[in-house]
């Protein structure tokens, strides 16, 4: 099912232009537009979700399975120290798209964003972010 007014079905449909690291039937995985570090990159499930109060245990396991091989890969092409996943549902907990995603949120020794809750973006140029994806689609 699709929701025809979601920025995120839009993007999985192709619509609008993403930077896209993984994709099989299930899930699109693309580079955060807004990363709050370099490799910040979003689960999308294909299918609409509002939250996780919506998405079945099934396809949430499917999520959190491809979550640890995502970070695996990520730590390991980025070099990063640590890396967070992070889930927001309800626009009280922080949730700006009512789309079911999941955060991978590389950390690094050192970097400006240390309260993941209260992050600022970091600026990224295009060429570091293409560069960015094609060392993350090798997974």
């Amino acid at each position: 099912m699709r929701d025809d007014n979601c920025i995120f079905c839009k993007i999985i449909a192709g619509e609008i232009p993403s930077r896209t690291i993984y994709e099989d039937e299930d899930f699109k995985v693309i580079l955060d537009a807004n990363p709050a570090s370099k490799g910040h990159a979003l689960i999308l499930p294909k299918e609409h979700f509002a939250n996780i109060y919506e998405i079945s245990e099934e396809m949430l396991a499917k999520a959190a399975a491809l979550a640890k091989k995502l970070a695996s890969h990520m730590t390991s092409v980025l070099d990063c120290d640590g890396l967070n996943l992070l889930q927001n549902n309800g626009e009280v907990a922080g949730q700006t798209v009512f789309h079911f995603h999941l955060h991978l949120i590389p950390r690094y020794t050192g970097m400006k964003n240390k309260d993941l809750l209260n992050w600022t973006h970091e600026e990224f140029t295009a060429e570091e972010q293409d560069e960015i994806c094609q060392k993350l689609k090798s997974c």
